[in-house]
Parts: structure tokens; C-alpha cells; sequence
């Protein structure tokens, strides 16, 4: 009996965050979901339960849920259908766009950008084209699809391809899907540019306010408004990423600052210290007076940072411990506060810079969102009579995707 079309195979609003492991960092494999509603691989879950021993209960590594008795691990069929599919999708329509990045990096920005957007409206209209005509049979529209990616693709480095091209099977679907990508990169070009020309319009502006022997500083891109001097500048530190604890879907860059998901082959010393998750501590110990630092946060889509002991199990999630503290951006409009099992939600906004402010010696820790200025988002009373470092968790399998502790001017 023939089967029924089921239309597209995943929806666009699909990301792979909602189909990831919050333990391997992949997509689910055999899919198991707990009580409490959490899914991970069954494989990892049964490893993660295992090297903990039988004194242990059997606790959800994402909400710390347990129970006395080992749970029953069944297939989720549903998750299993949908991650199978989401592996399908292609990427090659999009390709020529990071290649002319990676290719033309010797030439100028603006130069560049304008080719950029050039090329994705050129595809645009392609893709616009292609939906307008006679339905196209599956071969043809993967036909079609190589071509778009194959027109400028000469010397393509498939590791920069983008994972959120093509969720769909149908030939519609996938037509769809490449039209829906391709828009949100012509808007995210359009943004760019935008801010390039109100920067440089501020410049021409400080320029001619400024006396020509004096030197004029170019503003920075985070903040175009003037920012007042923090009240917490006595107190700023700048610690740097400790590459023992990183987790080997990390790497960090050469100044110790940024830390960024990749899944490429490390060449880092290898460490027992290391987070099975995509975590990592800083090096700077925090165990007396008071101590402040900063975290660009905007090119990660769901991230949390805080402060943890060093003793904080590897196998385990920033913030649900009781030797850990954290605010977490969960990439949905939700930002929360975690310690233990609690999580009392702060606000609906995203702030693009995090302060974390610790006094030890009244056993406080605050987060601040940072703009012009502080301002309080969430506090909290810590008692630990051991050290605390820095934290830092970049959830999702987006490579990319990074934190980086801002230079704080003491």
C-alpha cells in the first residue's frame, strides 16, 4: 500500500539544540526520555550511570531528578525519527558563501561584504525562481540544490558548511528551507551593515569634535555609547580559560580569553581533569576579599556562567551542584538562575555582556547585565570554604559558537 506524503520531514523551526545530548554533545542516538521529560542517548546515559557507582541514584544529568531504582531505558521513537532525518538534510547550496569568506580574507571588508550580499540575493532570486516553476521530482530538485552550491564552490572546505541548511525531504521542503537560510542572511548582512555605517558616522562625527593632534580611539563595536566607569573597576580581574578542565569540544584562543565550541582534533595535553560536557573553568582561584570580571556573551546561543570549585564532578552541569552557581541563557527567551535543582527565572531579556560580581567575605555572588552601566540582574548568598573559579558552559553543537572574558580595566 503506498504511504501517505508526510510533508516536510522536520520543521524549519527545528534547531539542532532541540535534538542534542546534553551529555555527548551529538545528536541523539537511540534516544531514551526520563520521567522529569529529558532525553539523552541511551549509551550515555547508561555510561554516565554506571561509572558512578550503585550507591548513587539514578539522577537526570540536566535536572537532577532521581529515583531509588534504576529506570527502565525504552527507545523513543518519535526522537530517534526526527534526529534520523534532521542527518539527512544538505548543506551545499550555501557553501560558496564561506568559501568566498575564507578565500577573500586577504581583501578588504567592505569589498567583500558587497560581493557577500550580492551573491546571496543572486541565490535568492534562484531559489524564488525554482519554487515558481512546475513541481520538480526529487531528483530533479537535488539536482538543482548541487547546482546552487556547486556554481561557486571550487576548493569547498566542508567544515565550514553551515548544519542548518536543508531539515526537509521533499522537494519542496528543501526548496523552502535553503529560501528560509539564505533570508536570515541577507538580514543578518543587512544588520551588519547598518551598524558599519552609524560607526562610521560616529567616527566622522568624533573626528571632527576632535583636535587633529590628538589621537581619537575607534569605539567599540559592542558599545557605541559611551560607557561610565564601573563601580566594581577597583575590584576587576582578568582571568584566563584553564586548559586542564576544558572539554574536548573546546578550544581556546592564544591570548586565553575566548573559548569556543569546535569539534576538530585538539592539540592539547590531555587532562583527567577534563568536562565531559562542553565546560570549562579559569585558572585564577578565588578564595578571599572581592573580585569582579566580565563575559561577552552575544556569539553564543545558549550558554551559562558562574563560578564552580575545582572539585565540581566533571560528569556533571554547571549549576546543578551544590559547589556551583550560574545564570543560564537557555536560547528561548529565558534566562535563569541555577543552583542545586532550583531555577527561579530573572527576565525574558538577553544580555549581550555579563558582570559577575563575588565578596567572598559577605559570601555574595550577583550578575549584572552591562551596557552604559550595571545593572543587577540576579544575587545570591555562596558559603564555600574551598576556593571558586570562573565557569563557564556552551550548550549546543553549533561549532562557532563562543564566550569571551572581556579585558576589565582595573
Amino acid at each position: 500500500m503506498a504511504s501517505l506524503d508526510p510533508g516536510p520531514a522536520v520543521p524549519v523551526w527545528l534547531s539542532e539544540d532541540d535534538l542534542g545530548c546534553i551529555i555527548c554533545q551529538g545528536l541523539l542516538s537511540c534516544p531514551t526520555t526520563l520521567h522529569c521529560g529529558h532525553s539523552f542517548c541511551r549509551s550515555c546515559l547508561e555510561r554516565l550511570w554506571g561509572e558512578r557507582g550503585v550507591r548513587r541514584r539514578w539522577a537526570c544529568p540536566t535536572c537532577r531528578e532521581s529515583t531509588a531504582l534504576k529506570p527502565r531505558l525504552r527507545k523513543n521513537t518519535l526522537l530517534q525519527d526526527l534526529a534520523d532525518k534532521y542527518m539527512l538534510r544538505g548543506g551545499q547550496a550555501l557553501c560558496s558563501v564561506f568559501v568566498l569568506l575564507k578565500t577573500e580574507a586577504q581583501r578588504s571588508i567592505t569589498e567583500v561584504g558587497r560581493e557577500l550580499a550580492e551573491l546571496v540575493e543572486q541565490l535568492v532570486d534562484i531559489t524564488r525562481n525554482l519554487q515558481s516553476q512546475r513541481p520538480l521530482s526529487q531528483s530533479e530538485a537535488d539536482n538543482e540544490l548541487s547546482i546552487l552550491g556547486t556554481a561557486f564552490s571550487c576548493g569547498v572546505d566542508l567544515s565550514l558548511a553551515s548544519p542548518k541548511l536543508v531539515t526537509s525531504s521533499t522537494p519542496e521542503g528543501k526548496m523552502r528551507d535553503v529560501l528560509h537560510a539564505l533570508e536570515e542572511i541577507q538580514e543578518k548582512l543587512r544588520e551588519n551593515f547598518m551598524w558599519k555605517e552609524a560607526l562610521e558616522e560616529q567616527i566622522q562625527v568624533e573626528l571632527l569634535e576632535t583636535p587633529s593632534t590628538s589621537s581619537c580611539p575607534l569605539p567599540d563595536q559592542n558599545h557605541l555609547a559611551p560607557r561610565k566607569t564601573s563601580r566594581f573597576a577597583q575590584w576587576a580581574i582578568n582571568p584566563i580559560f584553564d586548559l586542564r578542565s576544558l572539554s574536548c569540544s573546546l578550544e581556546v584562543s592564544e591570548d586565553g580569553r575566548t573559548v569556543t565550541v569546535s569539534h576538530g582534533r585538539q592539540s592539547y595535553p590531555w587532562s583527567c581533569e577534563r568536562f565531559e560536557t562542553c565546560q570549562v573553568l579559569c585558572s585564577q582561584a578565588l578564595s578571599s576579599e572581592k573580585q569582579y570580571w566580565e563575559v561577552d556573551t552575544q556569539h553564543c546561543d545558549h550558554w551559562a556562567v558562574g563560578v564552580a570549585s575545582w572539585r565540581m564532578n566533571r560528569n556533571q552541569i554547571l549549576g546543578r551542584t551544590e559547589d556551583s552557581w550560574c545564570v543560564e541563557w537557555k536560547g528561548t527567551g529565558q534566562l535563569s538562575a541555577w543552583h542545586l535543582v532550583e531555577e527561579p527565572v530573572i527576565s525574558s531579556d538577553r544580555p549581550r555582556v555579563v558582570g559577575i560580581w563575588l565578596d567572598l567575605e559577605v559570601g555574595k555572588l550577583a550578575f549584572y547585565a552591562v551596557a552604559n552601566q550595571e545593572t543587577l540582574l540576579y544575587e545570591c548568598e555562596v558559603s564555600a570554604s574551598y576556593p571558586l573559579y570562573p565557569a563557564f558552559w556552551l550548550y549546543g553543537l553549533q561549532p562557532g559558537n563562543s564566550l569571551m572574558i572581556m579585558q576589565t580595566k582595573a
